[in-house]
């Protein structure tokens, strides 16, 4: 088996398995947007990089409120949850011309929710060619610039209004 070392990655591995309680609500309390990679803040609802990105530019938008209930979700934190993937998708449409994107939620652990009790979007960036050998037969995805970057470039075009 072949390896590609990437050793910049377990200061995020180790992270994610130290946070104790709901990261989502851990992260929004703090008054550390940059180093929690919290891109955009509603009034309801804020958007974040996601730690272990499926692709560059994977974004999650979470609202504040604690719970893993989408039918029991307000309607204004759902508008507002659609707004801001919009506003996300379209800047990272403006900033990163992907070819096509996936947008969903995985509800409840058995459909793939990694935290079921704290509902969130995904906001996945695609291009033809992004899943290749590397990742079919090597098992390895290799990403193309780091968070800081992909936080850098993002928070830069959402502030411009993109």
């Amino acid at each position: 088996m072949q390896r590609l070392w990437a050793p910049w990655r377990l200061q995020y591995v180790t992270a994610a398995d130290s946070t104790p309680g709901c990261f989502l609500c851990v992260k929004q309390a703090e008054n550390r947007d940059a180093e929690n990679l919290i891109l955009l803040r509603g009034v309801r609802v804020f958007a974040l990089l996601n730690l272990f990105p499926y692709n560059t530019g994977h974004v999650l938008v979470a609202p504040y409120a604690h719970g893993g209930d989408l039918g029991a979700l307000d309607a204004e934190p759902a508008m507002e949850m659609t707004a801001l993937t919009q506003r996300v998708v379209r800047a990272l449409g403006a900033e990163y011309r992907p070819d096509g994107f996936n947008v969903g939620m995985n509800l409840g652990r058995v459909a793939g929710a990694g935290l079921p009790d704290h509902l969130h979007m995904h906001i996945v960036p695609r291009w033809g060619g992004d899943t290749n050998f590397m990742t079919v037969t090597g098992e390895t995805k290799v990403m193309p610039e780091t968070l800081d970057q992909t936080y850098a470039r993002l928070a830069a075009r959402l502030r411009a209004g993109g």
